[in-house]
């Protein structure tokens, strides 16, 4: 659908105001997993064309804090891990040198692409049961189709290094590395199963 210059001015501002709120609802932390698969749905919509609907987002987010709380965790305690893991083997503390940095950031790389496929997907299907369906499908996807994995994976990544350049900017990147992957996923990801 092409859009106009009013359209394309409408969506970037919906999009930020996506990642304000997003970046808002993640300052506890345990509800960081809720409020991103709540904003990917909204931005889900944005994408198609679709009106924000605040009522049924907001019970998307209930419905989802347990569920994040545990995916937030558990993404934590990955991102733990990979750093610790690059922190010893660049200070040399375990054998390996560069092969295993190499491949702890290939590793990274996978987990993070795994988790935007996953967002992505959770945007699209608001099923209580989507989240488990969601990382099977994103591994999957990720498995079958790494370039558009990588591609995936690469949205984020340009959206941390624009907020390590410039901090006050991040909560708008959110928004729009959710757009991002909604789009990137959009024209790369291909699936027999709904998206």
């Amino acid at each position: 659908m092409k859009r106009d210059w009013q359209e394309t001015i409408t969506v970037a501002a919906d999009v930020a105001l996506v990642g304000i709120a997003v970046t808002i609802a993640s300052v506890p932390l345990v509800t960081a997993g809720a409020a991103l698969r709540t904003g990917s749905s909204a931005v889900h919509a944005i994408a198609i064309g679709e009106k924000v609907d605040l009522r049924a987002m907001g019970r998307l987010f209930a419905a989802s804090l347990l569920r994040g709380a545990l995916a937030t965790a558990a993404a934590a305690g990955c991102a733990l891990l990979l750093v610790f893991n690059v922190g010893a083997v660049a200070a040399g503390r375990v054998p390996g040198g560069s092969p295993a940095l190499a491949g702890t950031v290939a590793a990274a790389a996978i987990l993070l692409a795994i988790g935007m496929l996953g967002v992505v997907r959770l945007g699209r299907d608001t099923s209580p049961s989507g989240w488990r369906d969601a990382l099977r499908w994103a591994g999957r996807t990720a498995w079958r189709q790494p370039g558009a994995a990588a591609a995936v994976a690469g949205v984020p990544a340009v959206a941390a290094a624009l907020a390590a350049f410039v901090p006050v900017t991040t909560p708008l990147l959110v928004g729009y590395a959710l757009y991002g992957a909604h789009a990137v996923c959009a024209r790369f990801v291909r699936s027999a199963e709904p998206a």
